[in-house]
């Protein structure tokens, strides 16, 4: 999952980090991604944690302003 590799190597707490993973798998679902390996899946990680470093505490607000600035 391309969250992971960008994760395995982010100095955030546990925590954090497993909201951003809950946020990007819904985010995926919202946007209908189901091939992990596609890469756009890509971008959308990184969206999810560009979001979350601007301090959303939810994961369901980190996918829904990823979805909105991804334009879905």
């Amino acid at each position: 999952m391309p969250i992971e590799r960008l994760l395995a190597f982010s100095k955030l707490p546990p925590e954090q980090q497993d909201v951003l993973r809950l946020a990007f798998a819904n985010t995926l679902r919202k946007l209908n991604l189901v091939d992990r390996n596609d890469p756009i899946c890509e971008i959308v990680a990184r969206k999810i944690i560009e979001v979350g470093a601007q301090g959303s505490p939810s994961a369901v607000d980190i996918a829904d302003i990823a979805c909105r600035e991804l334009g879905s």
